[in-house]
């Protein structure tokens, strides 16, 4: 699918079971013959490995297979790369693509003689390979800059949402996150039934019968074995995963494997430090399903879960029934005495929650806010730090 994805087409598949690695080849030399023998009789001019190469033994394959060879972190960082149209995914695809790069240095030059020193060469007999990395090295600098900026200005978006109630949606990729949210926004964001449509969050609003604001975000997708440089570059934007409110984990159940891409997605949101968040499972793609037997196992073993359809709209009001009650559940009003002087909780307070009621008297303000427990605690914390207060 990776493949097809990038723009290829998959002419032949080799499988080998090994205990141990080989250092040289990865497969051996043995099984990479056969490979470059099975590349020759199919006139393949790329072969694909689905395990991370070292530079040296990618040097060895190629020598030996006659081909084009790359991994499976350079494809899916290729794919990346197709798909990045905003400013700070190309800023994130980029970064990630020389942080993958600079310990492969090795294989990508072959003018590495020694050169003679002089004016505006750094050292005597600095090799080309050392002048690359220094290169490199301060475009990763000056693209994590450039990066720590745009990360700020989503910092000030988030805090502008910070009254809402936020919903992520977090899943393997292509399991119908932005469909999903187009059905509960009645939005026209862009789909695509192919691998990492979305690279960028996409933001939308809406607002319950109960009058609470909901935002919900789309975030990029994640996959078996995703490189560890993506994970890296792309963690200001899994931010908005982390921070909500309420995450929603989307599951394509039409796929075979399914329950293996829900572990996946746990697995990252582990990694990411995602453990104590409240979070919904929902099941989508029901109308594609091949057996009833599938979704009433699914039903059988996560009987919390929700089952619909986004394309077809299937079940969605059960969707926005069970977050709308997850909203009202989390929700608090409270009363609290505002001594003068507490002048940052007044406006955090205006950021953080919705104010229903203020009045004074004797010299004492009194606030009524409706916000999130999670925001009514910062607030909570925020007033006692500011000066002694008394809160009914």
């Amino acid at each position: 699918m990776l493949t097809v994805t990038a723009g290829g087409e998959v002419v032949g598949t080799v499988l080998q079971h090994r205990r141990v690695l080989d250092p040289a080849y990865l497969i051996g030399r043995g099984k990479a013959e056969e490979v470059a023998a099975l590349s020759r009789s199919q006139r393949a001019d790329l072969i694909i490995f689905d395990e991370d190469l070292t530079a040296a033994q990618a040097r060895n394959l190629e020598q030996l297979i006659a081909a084009k060879v790359i991994d499976r972190s350079a494809l899916i960082l290729d794919i990346f790369a197709r798909r990045a149209r905003t400013r700070e995914a190309r800023t994130q695809v980029e970064l990630a693509q020389l942080r993958y790069l600079l310990p492969r240095l090795t294989r990508r030059w072959t003018h590495l003689s020694r050169q003679v020193g002089g004016i505006g060469v750094r050292g005597v007999g600095e090799t080309q390979l050392e002048i690359d990395r220094r290169i490199i090295r301060k475009k990763i600098a000056r693209l994590s800059s450039g990066l720590q900026s745009i990360e700020k200005t989503r910092k000030v978006g988030r805090q502008a949402r910070s009254s809402a109630f936020r919903v992520a949606l977090g899943g393997y990729t292509n399991a119908g996150k932005s469909t999903i949210i187009n059905a509960l926004t009645q939005s026209t964001a862009r789909v695509e039934n192919r691998l990492f449509a979305t690279l960028d969050p996409m933001t939308r609003r809406y607002r319950t019968r109960q009058g609470r604001d909901i935002v919900l975000t789309d975030t990029v997708g994640f996959i078996r074995k995703l490189p560890h440089q993506l994970v890296a570059s792309f963690r200001s934007t899994l931010l908005e995963v982390m921070e909500a409110d309420l995450l929603l984990e989307i599951v394509d159940l039409s796929y075979p494997e399914y329950e293996q891409q829900r572990d996946v997605t746990r697995n990252v949101l582990a990694d990411l430090g995602v453990h104590d968040q409240e979070r919904l499972t929902v099941y989508n793609k029901i109308d594609a399903l091949a057996e009833g037997a599938v979704l009433q196992r699914a039903r059988r073993l996560e009987p919390q879960a929700i089952f619909v359809s986004a394309r077809m709209e299937f079940h969605m009001d059960d969707l926005r029934k069970r977050i709308e009650e997850m909203v009202q559940d989390d929700t608090v009003e409270r009363w609290v005495n505002v001594p003068p002087g507490a002048s940052r909780f007044l406006s955090r307070v205006h950021t953080l929650a919705e104010v229903v009621e203020t009045t004074c008297e004797n010299g004492t303000m009194a606030i009524q806010f409706r916000a999130s427990r999670r925001n009514a605690d910062r607030l909570m914390q925020l007033l006692g730090k500011e000066r002694p207060w008394v809160g009914n």
